[in-house]
């Protein structure tokens, strides 16, 4: 077949002037081995991999939008696309915004490859060359439909092939909860590490093929309300990790604020979400990772997980790895209160990852007195508040079921009494959600709700008879569950 046949198609689409793309004149093709192949990173609109296999004189191309599965179970898709010039082998680089698949170009990996099967409809290929997880490995390309493909790994998983264990990305890690205590004795401070309590929200991020999902601890889906979290996993490119950390905002302080970050928790709508990341744009701050390409962390101890962690070298725009302090409990502390944290969580250093549980190799220790709170009403204001919410009737759950434990009516911005009461609004009831029966004084004018928001005090301490003292408001918290509030212990740290 003619050269112009074969790199007709690809010359229509791109103009030597405008790209650094190599366009070779029509004229015969170079005579090869048939043996070539690169993959190609390739952060145009969308992240993905393009893999190059040189046949009859040009690279046959696929973009494959998670890169080469190293799961045998899961075939990823490939697009069949133009066949590009040989030149294209050695290619890294800008491509123009405005010009077909704007944006870089980075080589992944390069190397020769045996052909096992070449049809049409199949093609079967080893690769030798690039990373461990492909060098050697067998794939096999089958076409679906048109230009959709499918590449499915006939290798055992890289783990697998080197005797370890191979493990598929969860779908869940339900994140590991501290208990509330104090510093460990001074005695003890080297068994620990501490970190920086951080006042944001708990996010679990899955990356894998370049992409990131962020479930929060009641496990919903927010990723899309956080599109800052896309970068991180571009950054990671071709690399399957979880990652525990916590989403933060920062005030005009510069200083971690819970108050900016409630901006952003409600917000789902794709324009509003990408207005506010420019305006208050948040930060993923990691302190764990619990899987890395194939391999399950949990049963790690804490060191050596913050040991692959910090090796992963995840330091960006809108993400980081905050420094730990390795015993110094005291010391931490101090740093904590100096940057008007809450405190920080001490951590047993031989300790592993266990999802889902309140444990006591994890500790919080806290500056302040803080409490979840089951929104169960509200009452009327007064003065400047008139005809608006005057205070939040809260709510804990016991053994009884759900029980009052006070009012709040102070903490609370205007913007923020104005977002409770349009969220408040389609959930008033006529019946008290309460289980156990409220004092009439404290009953008296109530608009009861359903029992289902989540809300965060400061507060003083606890009263006798089980009330919240001075308590102030500090946000709504949905990435909590109603059912799972309970009285927190407080410690005396």
């Amino acid at each position: 077949m003619a050269a112009k046949d074969r790199l007709s198609t690809y010359r229509s689409m791109r103009s030597a002037e405008r790209t650094p793309e190599p366009v070779p004149a029509e004229g015969p093709l170079p005579a090869g081995n048939d043996d070539t192949f690169v993959i190609q990173e390739h952060h145009a609109t969308a992240l993905h991999w393009d893999f190059r296999l040189e046949r009859g004189g040009v690279l046959v191309s696929w973009a494959v939008p998670k890169g080469l599965p190293t799961d045998p179970k899961r075939n990823h898709l490939a697009v069949h696309t133009e066949d590009h010039p040989m030149d294209y082998a050695s290619f890294a680089g800008e491509i123009p915004h405005g010009e077909y698949g704007g944006g870089q170009v980075y080589q992944w990996a390069r190397g020769t490859y045996e052909t096992v099967k070449w049809t049409d409809r199949e093609v079967q290929v080893v690769l030798h060359g690039g990373p461990a997880e492909i060098d050697g490995a067998k794939f096999v390309l089958f076409q679906t439909g048109g230009k959709n493909w499918m590449v499915h790994r006939m290798s055992p998983a890289p783990a697998a092939a080197s005797g370890r264990s191979w493990a598929p990305l969860p779908e869940l890690i339900k994140p590991m909860l501290a208990t509330a205590g104090s510093l460990p004795p001074p005695r003890d401070d080297d068994q620990w590490a501490f970190e920086m309590k951080w006042d944001g929200i708990r996010a679990v991020v899955y990356i894998e093929g370049g992409r990131a999902r962020a479930v929060s601890r009641n496990d919903l889906d927010v990723t899309g309300g956080y599109p800052e979290l896309r970068a991180l996993g571009e950054a990671l490119g071709s690399r399957q990790v979880v990652l525990d950390g916590e989403l933060v905002a920062f005030g005009p302080d510069g200083r971690v604020s819970f108050g900016a970050l409630q901006q952003r928790m409600h917000v789902r709508g794709a324009s509003q979400v990408r207005s506010l990341a420019r305006s208050v744009p948040v930060t993923y701050l990691i302190f764990d990772v619990l899987h890395l390409d194939g391999e399950s962390t949990l049963e790690l101890p804490y060191d050596e997980r913050r040991a692959l962690l910090e090796g992963l070298g995840l330091a960006g725009a809108r993400w980081a790895t905050p420094p730990v302090f390795v015993g110094g409990g005291a010391d931490a502390m101090a740093v904590s209160k100096a940057q008007g944290l809450e405190g920080v969580v001490a951590k047993k250093r031989d300790s592993t990852y266990d999802p889902g549980r309140r444990s006591g190799c994890w500790v919080k220790v806290k500056h302040f007195l803080t409490q979840e709170v089951v929104l169960a009403g509200w009452k009327p204001g007064e003065g400047r508040r008139r005809g608006g919410i005057g205070s939040l009737v809260l709510g804990v759950y016991g053994d009884e079921g759900l029980t009052y434990v006070g009012n709040v009516g102070t903490g609370f911005t205007a913007a923020a009494l104005a977002d409770l009461e349009r969220t408040l609004a389609p959930l008033e009831q006529a019946q008290s959600p309460f289980d156990v029966e409220v004092p009439k004084t404290h009953a008296k004018d109530v608009h009861w709700i359903s029992p289902t928001l989540v809300g965060e005090v400061e507060f003083g301490n606890w009263t006798r008879d089980g009330r919240l003292r001075h308590p102030s408001w500090r946000g709504l918290r949905p990435d909590k569950r109603a059912e799972e509030v309970r009285v927190e212990p407080q410690g005396n740290g």
